[in-house]
């Protein structure tokens, strides 16, 4: 499995441009997913572009929230490749003819074989759950409806292994201690405080970060 940051309120990767928002490529099970879009169309392509990242590779597009620092790129994005199935939660309307096919999540959700959604929490927001050899792999956008509430809905599917993406006011720390990997991205207040807890786990975001978990 494979984990590139292409959006984030930093750069990791010098040419890339940062911007408040997150979006990042998952690689696995031969699927090419990308979650979120970012603010900002231009951009979101543009970084597509220096990472060698091709829109028509791409087979899903899966965006946690309606939240405009999530869904900003989406279009300029279709406008690229609409032949995409896209999971949106229920309470972000999109047009049906949108792409491909437009996939409206409520509940857990089997999006393929060892992908899974954690079902809209909160009636905002959904994260994505892979299964991997090492553990359960959450990515959020912003976890909105709280870290704990969606770690503990992504552990129907096994042991959580790593958390990736945007945490939010989050500082319940010891939450997470369990982890083997963090990589607090976007829109997290603590991140000194969670490398500071947890170095040997935390792994620094930022776009053009690639995070490999065999």
């Amino acid at each position: 499995m494979k984990v590139t940051i292409i959006y984030d309120n930093t750069v990791f990767q010098e040419g890339l441009i940062a911007d408040w928002g997150f979006a990042c490529l998952v690689e696995v099970y031969d699927r090419t997913i990308l979650f979120d879009t970012g603010a900002n169309g231009p951009i979101l392509l543009g970084n597509m572009e220096k990472l060698n990242i091709n829109p028509g590779s791409i087979d899903d597009v899966i965006i946690s929230h309606a939240h405009w620092d999530h869904t900003g790129g989406l279009s300029d994005f279709l406008g690229e490749n609409n032949a995409v199935s896209l999971y949106v939660p229920l309470s972000y309307a999109v047009s049906s003819s949108a792409a491909k096919d437009v996939i409206q999540v409520k509940e857990s959700t089997k999006i393929h074989e060892n992908i899974f959604s954690t079902g809209e929490l909160e009636s905002i927001e959904q994260s994505l759950v892979i299964n991997t050899a090492k553990g359960l792999v959450v990515i959020a956008g912003c976890s909105h409806p709280g870290v704990r509430n969606i770690l503990k809905a992504a552990s129907i599917y096994g042991r959580i292994s790593a958390l990736i993406g945007g945490l939010h006011g989050f500082n319940e720390l010891d939450v997470i201690k369990d982890l083997d990997l963090i990589c607090a991205t976007h829109c997290t207040q603590y991140i000194p405080e969670i490398k500071s807890r947890y170095p040997d786990k935390y792994i620094r975001g930022g776009a053009g970060q690639v995070i490999d978990i065999l």
